[in-house]
């Protein structure tokens, strides 16, 4: 090989060479600047859970200071505070009496002088009865009463040998009044004077007459509840052991 072409060897060597180098510098730098932009990212991340855990800190304190409190306070007060939720708590599940304004339905056979040889003498029947307290449930009811029956979620009422049974107990023939308390005693004899169980009941020779009333008192739930596992007996005061 000639001198000269050894020359021109070497150049176009130095320019591959070259070319090489700046193709590496050019992908080196991409990288790079994905890494930047990642790595603000992370940090942008680290710091929202940096503020997470800030509120999670004050949390913590907020309720360490709620133990302390709780632990300053005396057994006696303890024990009151303790009591005062278990009375909510009968009020809110229908065991205890309970006291307001609301309105009465009285349900009576449409004829008061029922003849011999006429239809037998109405009753109310389980499907007609539960049609009316849903619908008083559906209006705003804050406690209903058939009778002397306290009604709450878990009362039944079914037929057992052709007549009406409520909370296990036969209903009581015609007439019957049904208490219902509610904090908007017009609003909710207007919806019962319009409601569909009125006509329901008229078609079984039954009238409903509906008043308002300012002071009325439902009775406490008297069986016992038992709900899975647990049993509570509404006849037995809290405090026995």
């Amino acid at each position: 090989m000639s001198k000269r072409n050894k020359w021109l060897m070497s150049i176009i060597f130095a320019i591959v060479g070259f070319m090489a180098a700046i193709q590496f510098q050019t992908a080196s730098s991409e990288p790079e600047f994905r890494d930047t932009r990642d790595q603000w990212e992370v940090r942008q991340e680290l710091q929202e859970q940096q503020k997470v855990q800030q509120e999670l800190l004050e949390q913590i304190t907020r309720a360490d200071r709620m133990l302390e409190e709780y632990d300053e306070v005396s057994d006696e007060e303890k024990l009151e505070t303790l009591k005062e939720s278990i009375e909510q708590l009968e009020q809110q599940a229908g065991l205890t009496t309970l006291e307001g304004s609301g309105i009465t339905i009285k349900l009576e056979p449409i004829f008061q002088e029922w003849e011999e040889g006429a239809p037998a003498y109405p009753t109310v029947s389980p499907s007609l009865l539960t049609h009316l307290i849903n619908e008083l449930n559906t209006f705003g009811s804050e406690g209903i009463a058939v009778g002397e029956e306290r009604l709450v979620s878990i009362s039944p009422i079914r037929n057992v040998n052709g007549d009406t049974y409520v909370n296990n107990r036969p209903m009581q023939p015609l007439p019957v009044v049904i208490k219902v308390l509610t904090s908007n005693p017009q609003k909710m004899l207007d919806y019962v004077n319009a409601s569909r169980s009125r006509d329901m009941f008229a078609l079984d020779d039954i009238s409903m007459v509906v008043e308002a009333e300012n002071n009325l008192k439902l009775p406490g739930y008297e069986d016992s509840l038992q709900l899975g596992i647990l049993e509570f007996d509404s006849s037995k005061e809290t405090g026995e052991n």
